[in-house]
Parts: C-alpha cells; structure tokens; sequence
C-alpha cells in the first residue's frame, strides 16, 4: 500500500475513545480525510480539536455502518469494550465479536480498500518457558480468565476468515497502552491514582509491556500504508515489572518513595478469589479477580515485527506518563 494514495479516505470506529481519538488524530496529522463512527452518547472531549467529520453510529448497528463507509477506502477498527473488570462477559463479547462482524461485512459490501483491525496482545496466547511471546503463539488461556482477551482471539478469527473471502486486513495488537486520553481510565488509572497519593504497599510479582498511546495511533497509519495482508503485529515500547512501572510513576507525579512489598503469586490468588467472593456479594472493586491472577506473570511480549515494518515507538515511557498526569491535571481529575 503506497503512500501516494495520500488522499484515502478513513473511517475509525470508537472514534471518540482513547485509542480511536489518537488514531483519528495521527491520520488527519498524515493528511488523510478522516470520519469518525461515534454513538450519540459519546463524550467528545479528546476530539473536540480534530479537523475530521462525525458520523452517529454503532457497530451493532449494520445499517449506520453501511452509511458511514460510503466513499470510504480504509476503515480502522478500533471500537471494542475494553474495560474489561466493570463490564460483563455478554456485552464483551456482543461488542468484541459480533460487532467486528459487522464491520467487516459493511466493510466487503461498501467496497473498502483495507480494514486495519485493532485487537490486543491479549488474543495472544501464553509459553510455559522462559521465550518472550511473539505474533504466533496462538490463544491458550482459559476463556474464563480473560474473556477480553478470548474475544479479541475470536474477533481475529472473524478477520482471517474475511480476509479468505478477499478482504485486505491487518491485525495490531497493542499491550498495555498509556498516555493523555484516557477518558475511561483504564491503563493509565494507575498514574490517576497515584497522583491523588493512593501508593499500595504491596504489589502482585508479574509486569507488563507498555506503549505509548501515541505511538500505537502512528503504527495504525503504518499498517494502513505498508502493513502486510493477514498479518499480525505486536505494538509494545517497553517490558516493566509492576514495581518498576509503580516506581517510575511515583517518581513522575511527585510522590515520596515509599517501601512496596512484592507479594509472593500464592497471596496474590488468594486476594484474587476474595475478590471475586466480594464482587458476588456486589461490592465494588477496582480491580476483579482474574486480572490479580493474571498479575503475577511476566506478560512481555517480543514487538520487533512491528518494530522492523511499522517503525519504532518513539515516545519514552516517562514522558508518557507525565503527558498523561499533566493531561489528567488539566482537566481538573487531580
């Protein structure tokens, strides 16, 4: 896909989310006509200052999505339920699932050029070994500990069998995403909290791999310009333990260190079917119980894929934290 066709135009579904509003943004940045799929309920407040048009809508919706390819060459699909510890598994996978159906098809009927697909490092599945996880290790959890992560992996299975028929896709799979935007709070909630002074004194022994939201946004465009036919892409900066990623915030947003306990993974189980105990009982947590399980691996992943053929992140983790703490503070959430 050539660079020359700089007038495409784009449509990205969840465009007024926190990874769509960076997506949409970095396209209009690169030139490109863009349209953003939002519902009428959508707060507007990371695109109020995008030079793009709106069209309402829903993934769930066939007919609005037919109407808002018309004239459309690529379509970025980014709209997904996300938040997955306050949502329940129905609305995950309706969502995740049926609605990538949906676009797909509106996508093969309207005549759109290329779909870019935004799904997750969690489709990915896990190694037993010491071997970071790469693009073809296939999903291999229980559905029942990551029901986000198993739609996302069946929404992948929606695109690979569109991409049979003739459709040309490409799959991102972002891993944990930070930076300004975050209306939702979900992987930034942790700068959010650490700002108001909330420090844990004890943390679960995994880590995680993080990008900058920015980053992901430009890795879409990429993939729409020369990503290949069919494949996957795994977007990460960065590989940290939870200590280390707790430090560097606290650090960033000005609080004094304090002493933090790594919990052996057995405590953290234990915390983790208490949890579970307690959300039956409907008290409200900000955390569920298979997230603390899922805590207490090394969830790295091997992103030179995307590295070598979309291009390198570029924005340090620091300064994405700190964007991101500045941006919260900007709108009076600290």
């Amino acid at each position: 896909m050539q660079k020359a066709l700089a007038m495409q135009m784009a449509l990205v579904t969840g465009g007024t989310g926190f990874i769509g509003s960076h997506v949409a943004r970095a396209l209009v940045a690169h030139g490109y006509p863009t349209r953003l799929l939002r519902r009428a309920t959508s707060r507007l407040d990371a695109v109020q200052d995008i030079d793009c048009e709106h069209v309402v809508g829903d993934v769930l919706d066939y007919e609005s999505l037919l109407a808002a390819m018309q004239g459309v060459d690529w379509v970025f699909h980014v709209a997904a339920v996300s938040d997955y510890w306050r949502s329940n598994p129905a609305r995950i996978y309706e969502v995740n699932v049926d609605g990538t159906q949906h676009v797909l098809r509106a996508a093969e009927e309207s005549g759109v050029q290329r779909v870019v697909f935004t799904s997750s490092a969690a489709a990915m599945g896990y190694r037993d070994d010491m071997r970071m996880v790469d693009e073809s290790v296939r999903f291999n959890w229980k559905q029942q500990l990551t029901p986000y992560g198993h739609s996302k992996f069946l929404a992948e299975a929606v695109v690979f069998r569109a991409i049979r028929r003739g459709l040309d896709c490409v799959i991102l799979n972002p891993s944990v995403v930070l930076g300004p935007g975050d209306l939702n709070q979900i992987s930034s909630s942790v700068v959010l909290e650490m700002a108001r002074g909330n420090v844990p004194p004890t943390i679960p022994p995994g880590g995680v791999t993080v990008i900058d939201v920015r980053d992901v946004a430009e890795a879409h465009v990429a993939a729409a310009e020369r990503g290949r036919t069919g494949e996957r892409y795994l977007l990460g900066a960065v590989d940290l333990t939870h200590k280390a990623w707790l430090r560097l915030t606290a650090d960033v947003v000005g609080q004094p260190s304090r002493r933090t306990f790594t919990l052996p993974p057995q405590l953290v189980h234990i915390a983790a079917t208490a949890a579970d105990l307690l959300r039956e009982f409907g008290v409200r947590l900000p955390i569920e119980g298979n997230q603390l399980r899922l805590s207490t691996r090394m969830m790295f992943f091997n992103c030179h894929k995307s590295w070598q053929e979309l291009g390198e992140p570029r924005i340090p983790i620091r300064q994405s934290l700190r964007d991101t703490y500045e941006w919260y503070k900007a709108h009076g959430d600290v």
